[in-house]
């Protein structure tokens, strides 16, 4: 059956139909960019932006326990510096027990060197050889003992007055000799590992007048 021809009222309708759907059509593709651009926006800003609480709260934990670690390894490092002193000091008091431990040893026997050494000095020339080597040999023995063990006699003749190690039994005018000198050893000193443990007794010259 043949189609029969529109009227211009129905063309027109028909164009005014065409224009509508057209306008509907572009206004959705306006509105669907519309809401994709607001959400591009709204997904910026939140990954952006300054106002996400479970963000400052990690970023707050964060720095807590950074200090935490800071603190921690700091009185890490002092416990272990004053436990480095502590055994410093421990070996330093062991090295000096260890070295002084015979003072008072050393202080009751040096009476017996002197004596030995009196007696070889006192010897006349009658006394036998045997005698006199006996107890040259037993002093030597007495004095090779107290060197092993750190002790050293002091005989300070000509040097100057010390009053650290020497100690001044008399001062005699001596226009020989400088002033404070040491004129004559009455009875000699001892250091036990460089420490005094009796001061040579000593005579000392002064300015002759």
């Amino acid at each position: 059956m043949a189609k029969e021809p529109q009227t211009p009222l129905e063309d027109e309708l028909a164009r005014q139909e065409q224009e509508a759907e057209v306008t509907e059509q572009a206004a959705e593709e306006r509105l669907v960019e519309g809401e994709l651009e607001g959400l591009i926006e709204e997904d910026a800003a939140q990954e952006g932006g300054v106002g996400n609480p479970e963000a400052d709260m990690l970023a707050a934990q964060v720095e807590e326990l950074e200090q935490s670690l800071a603190e921690a390894k700091d009185q890490a490092l002092r416990a272990a510096a004053e436990a480095q002193n502590v055994r410093r000091r421990a070996e330093q008091e062991a090295e000096k027990a260890r070295k002084f431990a015979l003072e008072k040893f050393v202080k009751e026997l040096l009476p017996v060197v002197d004596s030995l050494e009196k007696a070889l000095e006192s010897m006349q020339e009658g006394a036998s050889d045997v005698h006199r080597e006996g107890v040259s040999m037993t002093l030597n023995m007495q004095l090779g003992v107290l060197t092993k063990f750190g002790v050293e006699s002091v005989e300070p003749q000509g040097e100057p007055f010390d009053p650290q190690v020497h100690e001044a039994m008399a001062m005699v005018p001596n226009p020989e000799l400088e002033p404070n000198t040491v004129m004559e050893v009455m009875q000699k000193g001892y250091l036990l590992n460089g420490r005094l443990v009796r001061p040579a007794m000593v005579v000392v010259s002064q300015k002759a007048n």
